[in-house]
């Protein structure tokens, strides 16, 4: 379970306040798969860094398990983001030198020792199966998207933080990792929060919020939306 207890954050950029976000209380329940929509500017990525121990809030708390994150010191929350959370972003940033699976090993440097049947077999849950010892100049950027997904995995990560998984492809491989988001939290109870500016990308979450301005409200649907 995560739970969000007044939970803000306010930058100072060009002597200007910025409300990034504003004070919140939301709990999400394991295994849900939550979206957030909204556009450039709204807080959305600065809420996820928030959750995943990155950005030190303002005011509030992050509790995940019952644990107030922001109590641990840098070690502990270092540990924490390797072994409990699972990233993924609009841009992939993949280690040119290394191939798709060593790429996706790469975090069980500093976390779970994983081998590379693995990471084969992430990769091939993505689709890349085929592509195992390509580098990231040899993949296309959707298939560079989808090594980047498998990475997010390699820990076996209780809770993955989105931002803009699907920014920029094309709309076929849009849907393929959305189906894969779906079937990872449905059949491994993995508790996916996602940001968007799409509202269509939005409604595959079971529960959907709307960021403006740094505050969130959620989003209800009559019977039979979806």
């Amino acid at each position: 379970m995560i739970e969000l207890n007044q939970l803000s954050k306010t930058y100072m950029v060009s002597g200007k306040m910025i409300k990034a976000v504003q004070p919140l209380d939301i709990t999400i329940q394991k295994g849900e798969f939550v979206s957030i929509v909204g556009h450039s500017g709204s807080g959305k990525s600065t809420f996820l860094s928030l959750v995943g121990g990155i950005a030190r809030p303002d005011t509030g708390s992050v509790v995940i398990d019952g644990v107030n994150i922001w109590s641990y010191n840098d070690k502990e929350l270092s540990r924490l983001r390797n072994e409990k959370f699972g990233f993924v972003y609009q841009f992939v940033s993949l280690i040119p030198t290394l191939t798709a699976t060593e790429n996706v090993l790469l975090p069980t440097v500093f976390g779970r020792k994983k081998s590379v049947a693995d990471a084969v077999n992430l990769l091939e849950l993505v689709g890349l199966g085929d592509k195992t010892s390509r580098y990231p100049s040899e993949l296309s950027g959707g298939e560079q998207q989808r090594v980047a997904i498998a990475r997010a995995f390699i820990n076996d990560p209780e809770i993955i933080l989105a931002d803009e998984p699907t920014g920029d492809l094309d709309e076929e491989t849009e849907t393929e990792i959305m189906a894969f988001f779906e079937k990872i939290n449905k059949m491994e109870k993995v508790t996916l929060v996602m940001v968007t500016h799409s509202s269509e990308l939005a409604q595959h979450a079971s529960r959907r919020f709307r960021m403006k301005h740094g505050e969130v409200e959620e989003l209800s649907y009559p019977p039979g939306q979806p």
